[in-house]
C-alpha cells in the first residue's frame, strides 16, 4: 500500500473539533405550537451570533433559534478555524465590488474582530484562540516575486509584515516546497477551535434566555398578515415578528438566497498529535503559524493545541451539479486520498512517521462577489447574511450584526453602504453553473501551474468583478 494511503487508513470519519468530551448534549426539538419576537433559522455562526448580539442589544427580546441537527454540525463546526479580519475578502476584492468603501471596511473588520475576542473574555467562551498572525508561502520561485512585490505594497501601507526568503522560511516551517513567505503580524488573526466557539456561543445564549430546540427542520416560512411570520417546522409552527435566516449554504425555503450562493464542498484531514521528534522534523510547532499557501487552489494548514496538523484545501473543493449537499458527499476517499498525497509532498520527512486520526467535509457558501450577501424579504420582516466564502469564521459575527440591524434591532448607518445594499449576481442556473465552475477551477489549476499567469476565462471573470480576483 502507498504511504500515504496508509496513513489514512485508521483516520476516524468525523471533524476533529466534534471529537471532544466536552460537545453539549443535544436539546429537544420542537414539540409544539410556540409564539416569539424573533425567530433565528440555524445553529452555526450567524445565528448564533445573531441571537446573541440581538440579546444584548434588547433584553427583553423573546428569541427562539432552531437547528436542523445540532448546533455546529454545519460548516461552522466543520471549518479550518482561521479567524481573519477582512469582511470583504480582502483589498481587491473589496474595491471591485464596493468602490471607495475599502478602507471603512478595513476600520468595520478591525472593529468586528475586537468585538468578536472582547465577546470571548466577557461570556468566559475558551474557543482556543491563538494570536498566530496569517502567513502566505510561495511554493516556485515566479509565486516569490509576487509576494514580495505584495509584501513592498503592504509594508509601504505601514502594515506589520515579514518577508522570510526561501532560508529563512523554511527555518519557520520546514518544507521543500516552499521558496518565500510573507506573515501578516498586525491585528488579531489567529486561530480558533471553531465547534468549541458554536458551543461557547449557545451556553451563552441560553442562558440569556433564548430558546433553543435542536432537531428540528424547517419545512415552510410564510408570511402572515402584515407584521407577522409563520414557519412551519417539523413538531410545530412558529409564529414570530421577524426572522433571522442563518442558513447559509444550505437549500432554503427563499429563493433570493438560494440564487446568491452555491455549495462548496471543502475536505480536511488532520494527523495525530505530533511527538517531539516529529515537530522538530518540521521545526514549525515552535512557530505555531497560520497558513495558506500562496495559490488561487490554495491549501490552508494550521497546529492544534495539541500539535495536530489540520490540512485542508487544494484540488480536493469541490461543487457538485445542481448543489449538492448531500451527507453522502461528507466521505469521498478520492478526495481525502488527494488531500494525504499532497500533504507528503509538503513534508516528506514525514511519509511513514505521522498518520491522520480525523477526516471530514464542510460546506463553504459562495458568493459571486466573493463575500457576505445581506437581504431583505416580506417588507423588512426576514433578512439574511449568507456566502462568506471562506471567511466566515470572523465575518459571520458582523453578518450577524447586518442582519438584526436589517430587521431593526437599534440600526446603523453601516445600513446605508454599498456592501449592505448593492445585490449580488445569482449564480446562473443548471447546467450552466456546473459547467462555469468546473472551467474556472480548471482555469485556476492552470494559472497556479503557469506562475500565476491568468488565461482570458479568468480575465473575463476579472474585467466582470466575478470574484477569483484575490
Amino acid at each position: 500500500m502507498q504511504p500515504h494511503l496508509e496513513a489514512l487508513q485508521d483516520a476516524k470519519a468525523c471533524p476533529l473539533w466534534h471529537d471532544s468530551d466536552e460537545q453539549p448534549e443535544q436539546l429537544p426539538s420542537l414539540d409544539s405550537d410556540k409564539q416569539c419576537e424573533l425567530l433565528i433559522v440555524g445553529g452555526g455562526f450567524t445565528g448564533l451570533w445573531a441571537a446573541l448580539q440581538a440579546k444584548e442589544r434588547a433584553p427583553e427580546a423573546d428569541i427562539i433559534l432552531i437547528e436542523q441537527t445540532f448546533v455546529a454540525d454545519g460548516a461552522s463546526g466543520r471549518c479550518g478555524g482561521f479567524l481573519n479580519t477582512s469582511l470583504a475578502h480582502g483589498e481587491t476584492n473589496s474595491e471591485h465590488h464596493f468602490p471607495g468603501e475599502s478602507e471603512k471596511l478595513e476600520e468595520l473588520g478591525t472593529q468586528n474582530m475586537k468585538e468578536f475576542l472582547e465577546t470571548l473574555e466577557r461570556y468566559n467562551i475558551d474557543a482556543r484562540y491563538e494570536h498566530t498572525g496569517a502567513m502566505s508561502v510561495a511554493l516556485d520561485e515566479e509565486s516569490a516575486g509576487r509576494l514580495h512585490e505584495d509584501y513592498e505594497k503592504y509594508k509601504a501601507a505601514g502594515d506589520d509584515v515579514v518577508f522570510f526568503d526561501k532560508d529563512a522560511v523554511r527555518e519557520q516551517v520546514n518544507s521543500p516546497k516552499i521558496h518565500a513567505g510573507v506573515w501578516e503580524r498586525d491585528g488579531q488573526d489567529g486561530v480558533i477551535d471553531p465547534a468549541r466557539l458554536c458551543w461557547g456561543l449557545k451556553a451563552t445564549i441560553l442562558k440569556l434566555g433564548v430558546r433553543i430546540f435542536e432537531g428540528t427542520k424547517l419545512l415552510d416560512i410564510q408570511p402572515v398578515g402584515k407584521d407577522r411570520m409563520k414557519a412551519v417546522c417539523e413538531g410545530g409552527v412558529i409564529h414570530s415578528n421577524k426572522v433571522l435566516m442563518g442558513t447559509n449554504a444550505f437549500r432554503g425555503a427563499i429563493g433570493k438566497i438560494r440564487r446568491s450562493v452555491i455549495p462548496v464542498w471543502d475536505y480536511q484531514i488532520a494527523t495525530e498529535p505530533l511527538n517531539e521528534e516529529q515537530a522538530a522534523l518540521i521545526n514549525w510547532p515552535n512557530t505555531r503559524h497560520a497558513l495558506s499557501d500562496y495559490n488561487n487552489m490554495f491549501h490552508y494548514f494550521r497546529l492544534t493545541k495539541d500539535n495536530r496538523i489540520t490540512w485542508g484545501g487544494g484540488g480536493a473543493v469541490r461543487y457538485y451539479f445542481n448543489n449538492g449537499t448531500d451527507r453522502s458527499l461528507e466521505q469521498v476517499p478520492a478526495r481525502f486520498e488527494q488531500l494525504s498525497k499532497e500533504f507528503f509532498e509538503y513534508f516528506p520527512q514525514l511519509e511513514g512517521k505521522v498518520k491522520f486520526s480525523h477526516k471530514w467535509a464542510g460546506i463553504i457558501a459562495t458568493s459571486t462577489r466573493f463575500c457576505m450577501v445581506p437581504g431583505t424579504a416580506y417588507n423588512g420582516r426576514m433578512a439574511w447574511s449568507v456566502g462568506y466564502t471562506g471567511h466566515g469564521v470572523g465575518a459571520s459575527r458582523f453578518g450577524a450584526r447586518v442582519g438584526i440591524e436589517l430587521l431593526g434591532y437599534k440600526p446603523t448607518d453601516i445600513l446605508k453602504m454599498q456592501f449592505v445594499k448593492k445585490k449580488a449576481l445569482p449564480w446562473a442556473p443548471e447546467p450552466l453553473r456546473w459547467i462555469g465552475v468546473k472551467i474556472t477551477q480548471a482555469e485556476l489549476t492552470r494559472a497556479d501551474k503557469n506562475g500565476g499567469k491568468r488565461g482570458l476565462w479568468l480575465k473575463m471573470l476579472d474585467a466582470l468583478n466575478l470574484g477569483f480576483t484575490c
